[in-house]
């Protein structure tokens, strides 16, 4: 027993390691960089108890908030990516502002009081000042002065646009009605374009989008959203059976597979929020 002990410290240990090494990592956004790795920190912390955890996660929050910068072009406060090459400010929930904010905000208490507040304010300036509104719809373009379609194409995904979005920052600033209503307007958009094409899965498609209506409805309380959510949820389910019928066996992975959409369809049955693996489910 004691050596199975002495093998899972040993575990432990090297995953804290790579917590504080990703710490500096130069890609900023959630599925490579320090807000991911937060993520992890922060689940132990919540597994185990001990403080190390902690302050692995304070020391990555600490790196994270320093490059959170203003943008005088954008008018508002920004991440630089440095991601595959390319130097850009990615606006959405898998690379970029969203993600980060996302990550910072699920703090378990770690952060000050006012760090939070400063953390609510700007990141309602940023997705306010970046929005795209038309009428009672609302949607932001992957990269911060980018048009809202490029090269034909509007997004609307939980990895670039507004599901992404409103399914980050939707537990922040509920106080805020002006702000409440703009991510109700980027769940609309996301109602209206219906289940995406692309497949079942969480990062781009129907159960990450619905993902959007479950925070809404949390936020919000109205029914409606739920009832969405479990629509879309039934729609994806569907797509996973119609994939396998079509390719001869599932797609196992939880971002772009059918794991995900069983996580969401789950979560709509309970009516509980959040993103499977990101929010702790």
């Amino acid at each position: 027993m004691s050596g199975w002990a002495e093998v899972f410290a040993a575990d432990l240990h090297a995953l804290e390691r790579v917590v504080r090494a990703n710490a500096g990592n130069e890609a900023n956004e959630l599925l490579l960089g320090a807000p991911g790795t937060m993520l992890v920190a922060r689940a132990m912390l919540a597994v185990t108890g001990e403080r190390r955890w902690a302050d692995a996660w304070l020391e990555s929050a600490d790196l994270v908030w320093s490059r959170w910068l203003p943008s005088e072009e954008h008018g508002c406060d920004l991440w630089t990516q440095r991601l595959f090459g390319d130097v850009v400010q990615y606006v959405g929930a898998a690379h970029g502002f969203a993600g980060n904010v996302l990550a910072l905000s699920l703090d378990g208490g770690l952060l000050p009081r006012g760090r939070r507040t400063e953390l609510e304010r700007r990141a309602v300036a940023t997705a306010t000042a970046l929005a795209f509104r038309e009428g009672e719809l609302a949607n932001w373009p992957p990269v911060a002065g980018w048009p809202l379609a490029r090269r034909g194409v509007i997004r609307t995904q939980w990895c670039h646009g507004a599901p992404g979005l409103v399914t980050s920052l939707a537990g922040l600033a509920e106080d805020d009605h002006a702000f409440g209503a703009l991510l109700a307007a980027g769940g609309e958009l996301t109602w209206r374009a219906g289940p995406l094409a692309k497949g079942a899965g969480l990062c781009h498609g129907t159960a990450g989008n619905g993902c959007a209506f479950l925070a809404l409805y949390r936020r919000l309380g109205d029914e409606r959203w739920l009832e969405r959510a479990r629509r879309f949820a039934v729609h994806a389910l569907a797509q996973v059976e119609a994939s396998r019928e079509r390719h001869g066996r599932g797609r196992y992975s939880l971002w772009t597979g059918d794991l995900g959409a069983a996580l969401y369809a789950v979560q709509c049955i309970e009516g509980r929020e959040g993103v499977p693996s990101l929010h702790g489910l």
